[in-house]
This record gives structure tokens, sequence and C-alpha cells, in this order.
């Protein structure tokens, strides 16, 4: 028997109600080079019976069972620690992954002779909604924020129906290159991949950063689809716990990956983004939330100095290779902001 070349990570916490749904879809994919491995996260809903008696009944099929909730970014650090593959996948239990999708996903990492490709991202459509968008590999704009390229726009629309570089992959459903997880790991932390100190939210969007600071590219690859619910665990868009989270971990994303020239230049621009956060959160009720994750991350920064990337002279073309990306990922942004909000006219 050969040696598999993917291992399928699934986080859990207390998503037991998904698990069923997710596991058929991946036991009717059309390649077959796979494992599974799902680490549940201290669940209490039944979860943790259903996964040792999966895994008893099907030898593709693993679990590693925490005794605590410890974040996505702590779950899939086990995760990939564990895994014995080239390649390592991650993805959501609250997703439906279409018959092609891992076999879209190798083609893209074999035909990448170089192995500069960290990680693909497939095309992600909202699971209720099938002809919108969830997420086409996502961007990072001049004013600090993260998003979801196209969502919530057809699926059919030919801009994201083409392979194209995206700043970072979503990992609700994106595969990764196994070993360039231990180049641009933190030094001197056992299986700290995705950063610890994250917990959840923007987790994805360091280590690509971090990767591409390494000089390794990001792509969308649309023929890879899953169908995905969204906001499976944390179970709504937004919430106190949710906002706070991501403010705290927008900073440390910042600080942690801008050296001190780009994070000079770049500040304007990210102290507009969040000017308008806190109007925007005020006004949706979790102003005081997203304000009190901020101060967190002001308090600990310090915290989470040792996982600041160094900056090299060497990388300098590296640097400004991003910086274009950040104009760009703020056009689109702009762009997809807009034709949301026209759709949103025509529906009133």
């Amino acid at each position: 028997m050969h040696k598999p070349l993917f291992t399928v990570i699934i986080p859990n916490y207390n998503g037991l109600r998904f698990m069923e749904n997710c596991m058929t879809a991946l036991k009717a994919q059309s390649y077959d080079s796979f494992v599974v491995l799902i680490v549940d996260n201290g669940s209490t809903d039944g979860s943790r019976e259903y996964l040792e008696k999966l895994s008893s009944e099907n030898d593709k099929v693993d679990c590693i069972l925490l005794d605590s909730n410890t974040g996505f970014s702590g779950a899939v650090n086990v995760g990939i620690a564990a895994a014995d593959t080239e390649y390592v996948v991650l993805l959501n239990n609250d997703t439906e992954a279409d018959k092609d999708y891992l076999k879209e996903i190798a083609a893209v990492f074999e035909a990448d002779k170089e192995h500069r490709i960290f990680a693909v991202s497939p095309k992600m459509i909202q699971l209720y909604h099938k002809e919108l968008l969830d997420d086409a590999g996502d961007g990072y704009n001049l004013l600090g924020w993260a998003f979801q390229r196209g969502v919530g726009q057809s699926v059919d629309k030919p801009k994201f129906n083409r392979y194209t570089k995206v700043f970072s992959a979503c990992a609700g459903a994106a595969a990764y290159r196994r070993a360039i997880f231990d180049e641009i790991a933190f030094p001197g932390e056992k299986d700290s991949f995705f950063d610890p100190m994250h917990f959840a939210y923007l987790e994805d969007l360091d280590v690509s950063y971090r990767a591409r600071i390494h000089g390794y590219d990001i792509v969308y690859a649309p023929l890879s689809m899953v169908y995905h619910v969204g906001s499976g665990t944390s179970g709504s868009k937004y919430n106190s716990f949710k906002v706070r989270l991501a403010a705290r971990n927008n900073v440390y994303l910042n600080y942690k990956n801008m050296p001190a020239l780009m994070l000079i230049i770049n500040l304007p621009g990210i102290f507009l983004g969040v000017i308008v956060k806190i109007l925007f959160f005020t006004k949706i009720g979790f102003g005081r939330d997203y304000i009190s994750g901020y101060a967190e991350a002001l308090k600990t920064l310090k915290d989470c100095r040792k996982h600041k990337t160094p900056f090299k002279l060497s990388r300098l073309g590296t640097y400004i290779v991003i910086e274009f990306m950040l104009i760009r990922d703020t056009f689109s942004y702009i762009q997809d902001f807009a034709l949301r909000q026209a759709a949103k006219l025509r529906k009133s």
C-alpha cells in the first residue's frame, strides 16, 4: 500500500451536528491518497464518543482527543505535528467537500515543480446558497482588514473562476505543503506553526504572511470546491468573543510581520481602518468588544515579540511585492464592497 500524500486535519469543538455530512463528503472523494485526522478540542456534545467509534471502524480515520479547548491554532498545530504526509489539508467541520476537491488540489501541487507553493485555497461556496461564493481566497488591504474575496457574489463570475495568486488561504479548507511549516515555525517552540497566541481568527492570514515573507506563494484554485456553512463553531458572524479576538489578533498580525519602516508607511491606513471598525461595531452593538480587544493587544504586545518575523535585507524585494499586494487588495476590496452594496440596493 502506498503512503498517502495528504492528511486531512479537521479541528472539532462541539461540532457533532456537522461531522456526519463532512465525513460523508470525504468518503465520496474521487482522489484516495489521503487519511483523516480529527483533533477534538475538549468537546462536551458527544463528539468524542462519535470520533472514537468512527476511528475504530475506519482505518483511514484517526482522532486525537484533547482535554481542553486550545482554539483553532492549538488544535491544528497538534494535527500538523502528527501528520506524516507531504501535504496537510485543514478542513472545517461545517464543510461538505465536492467529490473532486482533493483531486484538483493535488493537481496544483503536482504542477509546482519548484515547490514554491505553500498553500492552495479552494473555491468555498455557501452551503445554503449554492449560487453564492463564500471565499475565493483571502485578501489583506491597506486598512489592515482581512477579507474573503468574492463573498456573496455569483459562483459563475469569471473573476473568481480563474487560477490566481492570493494573499492568504482560508484555513477552513486550505491545503499546505507540510515541510514549509517547519521552515516558518517559531524557533525554539515545539509544534508552533500557527501562532497559539491567536487562539482563533486571523491565524491563517498570519501563517500565510510569514510564508510570503519567506518567498513562497499562496494560490487560489477554483476547480477545487467546498461547500461551507460558515461560523459553525462560533455560532454567528459577529459576537463578543469573535470581535474581541479579531481586533486583538489584527494588532499582533501587523506588529509581527511588518518591519518598522513598512509599519510606519502603512500606519495612516491602519489607523483609518481602526476608526471605521470602531464606528461600525459601535453601530451594531460590539464597539466595547472591539476596543477591549485592541486594548488587550497593546497590553500583551511584548508577549508576541518572540514571534516577530526578523527583518532581513535579502527579503527587501519580497516586502515590496507584499506592499503591492496590499495596494492591489485595497482596490479589490473596494470593488467587492461596492458590488455587495449595489446588490443590497437592488433587493430593497
